[in-house]
């Protein structure tokens, strides 16, 4: 069975490389880390002879969910090391900054040669995998060598329920490696137990991300408030995470609140750097009056667009909406979270294609704290809120207060990775 799954992702990988190569010319993707993701163990990760964990989160929504969890695990078990794999370089980028570039690195392709380089080198005591990463070779020589294993704020979204209930029997077998499963809702923890978890494994442990904390504001966010100030531009929308196919709906409401609102001003951050280039062009061609956060000198913003083509700075400046928007969710692409405005205390919108995040929404929702819209619905929604400043705060208020509702996930999880951990301990010693 592992024989046939190596074969197949070999295969994968040779079919598809014509279009890894094309993404790699046209876009710089796949590029860094390519060493490390064919197994090839940085020397920063060689150096160490103190007993290891190892948390893999995949991108930059991962890496957020686990920083509090990576913080508590390094009070709790100062005699470890805890090391940080990503999949994306955006996620790199963040997991470095927030973790130390000694500790962070490309999490291999799930070729047994790749993987077991990296247990060996790393030799982890326990590995923890954010969300479902199932790589079944990384698993099973994890798990053989000697490693407990726990995959925390599990969750199965609606888009990839129906392919893992086709593979079910399969992954029974490769899931049988995995020691505990915390799932953020009752919902995904009977989906893990339908696609072939233990029961006895399974619990619920909340989210993790409502429990990360607001992050410090950059130095840019306290710039583009100045010059706010200073123009008396507003209001501010913050459009964030968007992907092809909104900007052009966004950018059409925005023209009405420019009617009525001359000095408004939008923030816009694509989900993709690769489309910063393109969403550029979307605007000149529309002439907006813009600017390019990468470039932006300080000048005025009052009736302007400034395309945010920057890593790591939205959940920071989403402090600075009237209204935020998050994206991939006008379109059906299953949405994105909307924790991070909803931190800051400000009203947050969506579009009606947030199956990924079913669960927060729905949440929000139960609790008027989130208007949801459709593409015929947006520019009229926005309006309303902008004319109703008391109705617009006080969906932010709702917002943060469900937010703080739903902490403690963080707390839960500690618990049930060191009694894991100790086990093991006892295990060993036994």
């Amino acid at each position: 069975m592992y024989s046939l799954y190596s074969a197949l992702l070999t295969l994968g990988l040779v079919l598809g490389s014509p279009f890894w190569l094309f993404q790699m010319v046209r876009h710089g993707k796949y590029r860094k880390g390519l060493k490390e993701r064919f197994g090839e163990v940085p020397s920063r990760l060689r150096n160490s002879t103190a007993p290891s964990i190892w948390v893999h989160a995949v991108s930059v929504g991962e890496v957020l969910a686990v920083s509090e969890l990576v913080r508590g695990l390094r009070g709790e078990f100062p005699e470890h090391r805890v090391v940080i794999s990503t999949t994306t370089d955006t996620g790199q980028r963040l997991a470095r900054a927030r973790f130390g570039e000694e500790n962070v690195f490309y999490f291999p392709l799930d070729f047994r040669f790749a993987v077991r380089r990296y247990v060996e080198a790393i030799r982890p005591e326990l590995a923890i995998i954010a969300e479902t990463e199932f790589w079944p070779n990384f698993l099973r020589i994890a798990s053989a060598s000697g490693a407990k294993i726990a995959v925390v704020n599990a969750r199965i979204s609606d888009r990839s329920f129906p392919g893992y209930r086709r593979w079910r029997k399969f992954l029974r077998r490769v899931l049988l490696d995995v020691e505990v499963f915390l799932a953020q809702t009752p919902e995904d923890a009977r989906r893990l137990t339908e696609i072939g978890a233990e029961r006895d494994r399974v619990s619920v442990g909340g989210n993790l991300k409502f429990d990360v904390p607001a992050p410090a504001a950059p130095e840019i966010v306290e710039e583009i408030r100045g010059a706010l100030r200073q123009s008396v531009a507003g209001p501010v929308l913050v459009c964030g995470s968007t992907v092809d196919g909104e900007e052009l709906l966004l950018l059409g409401a925005f023209t009405n609140i420019l009617a009525t609102h001359p000095a408004a001003v939008m923030l816009l951050a694509p989900r993709h750097p690769e489309r910063f280039d393109e969403v550029a062009g979307i605007l000149g061609q529309f002439k907006f009056k813009f600017s390019r956060r990468s470039q932006w000198t300080g000048g005025a913003l009052a009736g302007s667009v400034l395309l945010v083509d920057s890593i790591g700075e939205l959940s920071s400046l989403y402090a600075l909406a009237d209204i935020a928007f998050v994206g991939g969710s006008l379109v059906p692409r299953g949405g994105h979270s909307i924790i991070e405005p909803a931190q800051h205390g400000v009203a947050v919108m969506v579009g009606n294609h947030t199956e990924n995040f079913r669960d927060i929404v729905g949440l929000f929702q139960s609790r008027n704290a989130v208007r949801i819209v459709g593409p015929a619905e947006l520019p009229l929604v926005l309006m309303e809120l902008l004319a109703n400043e008391t109705e617009r705060r006080e969906l932010g208020r709702r917002a943060l207060q469900t937010l703080e509702s739903q902490r403690g996930a963080t707390i839960l999880t500690l618990e049930k990775l060191r009694a894991l951990l100790l086990n093991r301990g006892k295990a060993h010693t036994a």
